[in-house]
């Protein structure tokens, strides 16, 4: 069992969790949950579910001891009669230390195993320059899975106890189903405590309704990844790894297929893991709002990986932006920059934060920096020149709320994006820029023409389904943009119709599915992030 998409997960590992949680009392039901995650996760990584458990262990114990200081903290400003302020600060000063002791570990595993050898690279490379050769060497590890996204978990756990957003947990299980619930410790989407801890713990029992609705996502996001996504991988594979034989326009098309593919596969992935989570009631957090219909950078990202984004909001940008340097900045910056453009600055301070944390987030490499740095630069750009894009707008009488403008706004954003996950993909920066400058210089249709675009692991066939199958995608986009819940509407009609939507997703599946010698199995994309 390497993953979700298995026929040993799908057939028989969670149908068997399903039966085992529904059949055992309702107390009793989180250790189900609890015992079923951690025999995934053992699965998946062995030996290194001792990160895990290290983790948990660290929160749990860290978040116990800032909920035994707001006692004690309580009890003293009681019984205190002046000096209330005092109190305070020395009390908030020890749970920072306890905060910051629970953070280093976690944080500090993550690093460990993620980032030691890129950053040994760049001090390698920094004394170069010097004349220094080190050549620092450090042994290789395999990184647990879904480290990076249950370590901001943890964090975020760590920081709302700080907060006082959520009280200490006292129950050790429920802070480990918490990290470790199995529908999510592969790719997310990453929860806070607050969301999902009460649900995971309530025992709900294994209604009709959220098991049809549960299987139905699930097949929705099995039909995006096994359709498409995979299919796709066999003629991305082939242009990131052998760049130099293809032209801009072949770069160009790898580039666009890439994009929906690891779009495909990422929020397929989550389809899966949502409707995992609605089968046992636990609603977790949506990961993906329509992306591509966009009309900005930052609108994208308020779309794409949500719990990412928002995470990085509430966690870098918040507190870096309203810290005492920032807010000092932002008042010198007002008076010599102006009331729009010097709170800009200060908050360019936080958001560079925000966008090298997310580039550092998805791996170690440089292009992944790259990617951070590429979409700060367009979001501050943005910012600066709005004003002037709307007076321009203004004096030539264009409407910026109409279907022209959104339209030319949406497919802007969408060569933005496709160029951003071109450098994203590539196999490494100096490749990245390559690729981009063949794809701008050398842009031809002589592979379309003289029919290579067909022999790249993907024939005429491949391509229709693919076409069809983003067709329905649009399609099921458009009616999600506008408000329609399609799963509850399809739940509410006649059981007849119900069955035939899910046979119909079946068929569709199976029938359409990337299988066979021709189709290597590709693990979920984001869990290697």
């Amino acid at each position: 069992m390497t993953s979700y998409f298995t026929l040993l997960f799908l057939g028989i590992f969670l149908p068997l969790t399903v039966v085992v949680y529904a059949a055992v009392p309702k107390k009793a039901r989180w250790v189900v949950l609890l015992l079923a995650s951690y025999a995934f996760f053992f699965a998946l990584s062995r030996v290194l579910i001792l990160a895990l458990l290290v983790s948990t262990l660290s929160i749990y114990i860290c978040g116990r001891g800032m909920g035994a200081l707001i006692v004690r903290r309580d009890e003293a400003l009681a019984q205190a009669k002046s000096g209330k302020k005092e109190i305070r600060k020395t009390f908030a000063r020890k749970m920072k230390w306890v905060m910051v002791a629970g953070l280093l570990v976690n944080f500090g595993l993550l690093a460990a195993y993620k980032y030691l050898h890129f950053f040994a690279s760049i001090i390698d490379g920094g004394l170069a320059l010097i004349g220094i050769h080190l050549n620092i060497q450090l042994p290789v590890w395999a990184a647990p899975i879904g480290i990076s996204f249950y370590t901001l978990m943890a964090g975020s756990y760590l920081v709302d106890v700080f907060r006082g957003t959520i009280p200490a947990e006292k129950n050790l299980g429920k802070v480990a189903l918490f990290l470790g619930f199995f529908p999510q410790i592969m790719e997310g989407p990453i929860a806070r405590f607050g969301q999902t801890a009460d649900q995971l713990m309530a025992g709900n029992p294994v209604s009709r309704a959220n098991l049809y609705a549960g299987t139905l996502r699930m097949l929705y996001g099995l039909c995006k990844k096994i359709i498409v996504a995979d299919r796709l991988n066999a003629f991305v594979k082939l242009v990131f790894d052998n760049y130099g034989c293809y032209d801009g326009g072949m770069i160009a098309l790898g580039a666009v297929l890439y994009t929906l593919q690891l779009y495909c596969d990422f929020s397929g992935t989550m389809d899966l893991a949502l409707g995992m989570g609605r089968i046992f009631g636990v609603t977790l957090p949506e990961n993906f709002r329509q992306p591509f219909f966009s009309r900005t950078a930052s609108g994208f990202w308020q779309r794409w990986h949500i719990t990412l984004g928002s995470w990085l909001r509430d966690y870098v940008y918040y507190p870096v932006s309203l810290s005492k340097p920032a807010k000092t900045l932002t008042k010198h910056a007002r008076k010599k920059l102006g009331n729009r453009y010097g709170p800009l600055l200060a908050s360019s301070l936080a958001l560079i934060c925000v966008w090298l944390g997310n580039g550092l987030w998805h791996g170690a490499g440089s292009q992944y920096l790259f990617f951070g740095i590429y979409y700060f630069v367009l979001i501050v750009a943005g910012s600066l020149i709005e004003p002037t894009a709307a007076r321009l707008a203004e004096r030539l009488h264009v409407s910026r709320e109409s279907v022209g403008w959104r339209a030319f706004q949406i497919a802007r954003t969408l060569v933005i994006i496709v160029v951003g996950e071109l450098f994203f993909r590539a196999n490494g920066l100096a490749a990245g820029f390559e690729m981009f400058g063949t794809m701008v210089t050398g842009f031809t249709f002589e592979s379309f023409a003289n029919g290579t675009v067909l022999s790249m692991g993907m024939d005429g066939k491949d391509f229709a389904v693919v076409a069809i199958a983003v067709v329905a995608l649009l399609v099921v986009g458009i009616l999600r943009e506008r408000g329609v819940d399609i799963i509850g509407r399809v739940g509410a009609w006649k059981l007849p119709a119900r069955w035939a939507v899910w046979y119909g997703l079946f068929l569709v599946l199976l029938i359409f599915g990337a299988y066979g010698a021709a189709y290597t199995p590709v693990d979920p994309m984001y869990a290697q992030f």
